[in-house]
C-alpha cells in the first residue's frame, strides 16, 4: 500500500520504519523545515522501551540519555526538603529505564528510518520536510491529498501523527475543540548554556502554589528548565516573544532561582510552550484515515510516557495492518481495541496529577509536600514505584 504519514516526531517515523519493513511505500511528511530540536526530557521505559529494543535503538538511547541519581525538592533558599533515590525507579523498571531529551529520541528514530531507506528492501520511505496537508478527500478507495505547497497526491491510507494540534485530525474529524480536554496547566521548557549553580545528575524541583520549576543539568554545560503552571485558556502559538512575556507575567513573582532564570530566558537555545491538554476521541479512525500518538489520544505532558506510548501505538498499528492483509478497516479496529482501554486509563490517572505539579492552594501544597516527603521512606518509595512502573500493554510479535 501507499501510505502517507503526517508528522515526523516520535509516532510517525516509528510507524514509517515498521511499515517499510513490511513492504509498504511510505511518504513521511513534516510541517517543520527540518527535524525539531529542543523541547523537554522524557522518562523512557516500559513497552515503548521494548519497541525501541526491536528497532535496535537502545544502545544509542542509553549512550545519549541520562541516569539521574536523585530527584530533590528544595525550598526558596535552596535547602533540601526531601529527595527520592532515582535508582529505585530504575530498579522498578528492571533496569530498562533512561531519561532522554525528546528530540534526541526522535533523532534516533529518524536515523533508523534513514537506515531502512539506505538498505532498500521490500518497501520504501520518502521524507518531505517543510510541507503539510491542506485538504483530504477520502472517496472510499483512495485518499486524495492536497499539500500546502500546491501539490496533489493519492494514497491508500493517511495516518495523522502530527501531535496535539493535529492538522489531519482537524481535516478528517473536525475542530480540535471537540476533542480537547484542557487540564488548566501550561508547560514551558528551554535550555541555557553556562547556567550556575549546576547539580550533575540531580533533578532539582521547587514547587509553590500554582507552579513547579524543574532544573536539570545536561551535557556540554547546558541546563534545561521546565515550568509547569496553572493557566486557563489559550497560549500564544508560534510566537516566542509572546510566549516568554506570558512566562514573565505569570511566574515573575516566584522566588528561588526563578527571577534569574527568566532574566536569562531570551538567551535560550531552544524554547517550547504549550497547554497540558488531553485528546479524547470516540474513535481513532474514519474511513481510510487514522490517528496515532498525541493526535489520537494525548494523555498530556503531566502523565509522562507519551513518547513511549506513541512508539507503542505506531508498532501496534503496523502489526495490525500486517495481520489484516490489506483490510485497513479490520486493522484500524484491532489497533484501537488493543490500545484504547489502556490509553484511556492512563488519561484518567493523569487528571489528578496536576495537584502534584502545580497545587491550586496552600492546603494542596502542604498535602503534596507531605506525600512527597513519604517518598523518601524506602518502603513507601518501593511500593509506589513498583506499582506505577507496571505497564499492562502486551505487544504482538515482530515480523520474521
Amino acid at each position: 500500500m501507499k501510505v502517507l504519514i503526517v508528522g515526523a516526531g516520535i509516532a510517525g517515523p516509528t510507524l514509517a520504519y515498521w511499515l517499510a519493513r513490511d513492504g509498504h511505500d511510505v511518504t513521511l511528511l513534516e510541517r517543520a523545515p527540518e527535524p525539531r530540536r529542543g523541547g523537554y526530557v522524557v522518562d523512557f521505559w516500559g513497552t515503548g522501551y521494548t519497541v525501541a529494543e526491536r528497532m535496535g535503538l537502545v544502545p544509542r538511547l542509553l549512550a545519549e540519555g541520562y541516569h539521574f541519581r536523585t530527584m530533590r525538592e528544595v525550598s526558596d533558599h535552596g535547602r533540601k526538603i526531601t529527595q527520592l533515590d532515582a535508582e529505585r525507579l530504575i530498579a522498578g523498571a528492571d533496569g530498562r529505564y533512561v531519561t532522554i531529551a525528546r528530540s534526541d529520541l526522535a533523532a534516533a528514530i529518524l536515523d533508523a528510518v534513514r537506515d531502512v531507506v539506505e538498505a532498500g528492501g521490500a518497501g520504501s520511505i520518502e521524507m518531505l520536510f517543510g510541507d503539510t496537508v491542506e485538504r483530504l478527500d477520502d472517496d472510499g478507495d483512495r485518499v486524495r491529498v492536497e499539500l500546502t505547497s500546491g501539490g496533489s497526491r493519492a494514497f491508500d491510507l493517511v495516518i495523522g501523527a502530527d501531535g496535539l494540534h493535529s492538522r489531519v485530525r482537524a481535516l478528517a474529524f473536525g475542530p480540535e475543540a471537540g476533542y480537547e480536554r484542557d487540564l488548566g496547566i501550561a508547560v514551558a521548557a528551554f535550555d541555557i548554556r553556562g547556567y550556575r549553580p549546576r547539580d550533575e545528575l540531580i533533578a532539582i524541583t521547587r514547587t509553590q502554589v500554582g507552579a513547579q520549576t524543574l532544573r536539570i543539568a545536561l551535557r556540554d554545560d547546558v541546563t534545561m528548565f521546565c515550568f509547569m503552571f496553572r493557566h486557563e485558556g489559550a497560549v500564544p502559538i508560534d510566537d516566542v516573544t509572546a510566549q516568554q512575556e506570558l512566562l514573565r507575567r505569570r511566574l515573575g513573582h516566584l522566588g528561588w532561582e526563578v527571577p534569574r532564570i527568566l532574566e536569562l530566558m531570551p538567551t535560550a537555545r531552544t524554547f517550547y510552550l504549550d497547554k497540558a491538554s488531553q485528546i479524547r476521541m470516540p474513535s481513532w479512525s474514519r474511513g481510510r484515515v487514522a490517528l496515532i500518538g498525541d493526535a489520537a489520544a494525548s494523555p498530556s505532558l503531566l502523565a509522562g510516557q507519551g513518547s513511549a506510548l506513541a512508539m507503542v501505538e505506531a508498532y501496534v498499528l503496523a502489526r495490525a495492518l500486517r495481520d489484516a492483509h490489506g483490510d485497513h478497516a479490520a486493522a484500524f479496529a484491532a489497533y484501537e481495541q488493543r490500545l484504547a482501554p489502556v490509553v484511556r486509563t492512563k488519561q484518567d490517572a493523569a487528571i489528578g496529577l496536576g495537584t502534584a505539579f502545580a497545587p491550586r492552594t496552600r492546603a494542596q501544597l502542604i498535602v503534596r509536600d507531605a506525600l512527597v516527603g513519604l517518598m523518601g521512606i524506602p518502603f513507601v518509595a518501593n511500593l509506589v514505584t513498583g506499582r506505577s512502573l507496571r505497564d499492562p500493554i502486551e505487544l504482538p510479535p515482530p515480523s520474521d
